[in-house]
């Protein structure tokens, strides 16, 4: 038994075919099968069901597949070792983003960090926080930058910065006169929301706490980005909140229905969130460190209470 061919197993799982696994792994389909066929015959056991299309685990396959991702991330941590040994931030790490931060905190940080840490390859990728919960386990993602605390126990968080909530109010609406906002102000019956699966979402519905059924509403709206939001505020149609890097770049009319709120101003936690299991954690402190070294300078807010993105019981 290899981890070379416990490679070739967990892109097998994953792809549920050979042709895929093969060329995932950049080896021929013949190669891929006649090692996967000599470690069923050292076991003496089958791992796939090919009769099954597309390919199927059987069910000792299964408990194979999990033991050979942990081997194959203990493998890993010997090259992380040297590596931090030698004091080397380089090779491919794959980050996931959220879709609520992507848009202003990449734009921010990736110019300065390429620059300072040329040999580190990013492969980055926008995902809803519980597509990179998944993808963390499966080892898909090294790292991801999402609103915490997720409290999951094989994830661990490092904080970045804090972001307050700003109320974003269209010149019609009941509270377009106040300069300051209070948590009390706010009814989740005339806030424009994103859709479902966003943590931003579940941020605004903890943070309104009368929250009710829409059944009485005349109409419920969502929708998939932030920018949807605003421009759908500014017809009209409700308020809506931002995080605060959002406002940043609002033209001037646009900036004059921003409302802040009183302190402490309601936020949501930002963290690096990656696998208990700690590899590549020199490129995970590097991300860390200029994230937050930027964020210091753009957000001087210190007074703030943090939202849990995580939807009440």
């Amino acid at each position: 038994m290899t981890i070379t061919q416990l490679h070739y197993v967990l892109a097998i799982a994953e792809h549920k075919n050979f042709t895929k696994a093969a060329e995932k792994c950049f080896v021929t389909q013949p190669t891929l099968s006649t090692q996967i066929q000599k470690l069923e015959d050292e076991l003496d056991i089958l791992i796939f069901d090919r009769s099954k299309k597309p390919i199927e685990l059987t069910d000792v396959g299964k408990k194979i597949v999990q033991q050979a991702k942990n081997i194959v991330n203990e493998s890993d941590r010997i090259q992380d070792i040297v590596d931090q040994q030698k004091g080397f931030i380089g090779g491919e790490f794959k980050l996931g983003i959220i879709p609520t931060i992507m848009p202003t905190l990449l734009p921010m940080f990736l110019k300065n960090f390429i620059k300072k840490y040329p040999k580190v390859k990013l492969k980055i990728e926008e995902h809803t926080t519980e597509e990179i919960i998944t993808r963390i386990q499966d080892g898909h993602l090294d790292a991801a930058i999402a609103a915490t605390p997720l409290e999951h126990e094989n994830i661990k968080e490092r904080v970045l910065y804090y972001e307050p909530f700003v109320g974003y109010i269209p010149e019609d609406h009941r509270l377009k006169d106040k300069k300051k906002l209070d948590v009390s102000d706010l009814d989740i019956n005339d806030m424009l929301l994103l859709e479902d699966g966003h943590c931003f979402r579940d941020g605004v519905i903890n943070l309104c706490k009368a929250f009710k059924s829409h059944e009485d509403d005349q109409f419920q709206l969502e929708s998939g980005s932030i920018e949807t939001l605003v421009k759908l505020s500014n017809e009209g149609l409700g308020m809506t909140l931002l995080p605060y890097l959002n406002t940043l770049d609002l033209n001037e009319r646009m900036t004059g229905m921003l409302h802040h709120f009183n302190d402490p101003s309601p936020a949501r936690e930002v963290s690096i969130i990656y696998h208990k299991s700690e590899l590549k954690m020199q490129i995970i402190d590097a991300l860390h460190n200029v994230i937050s070294g930027i964020i210091r300078g753009a957000i001087a807010f210190q007074n703030v209470e943090i939202i849990s993105p995580l939807p009440t019981k």
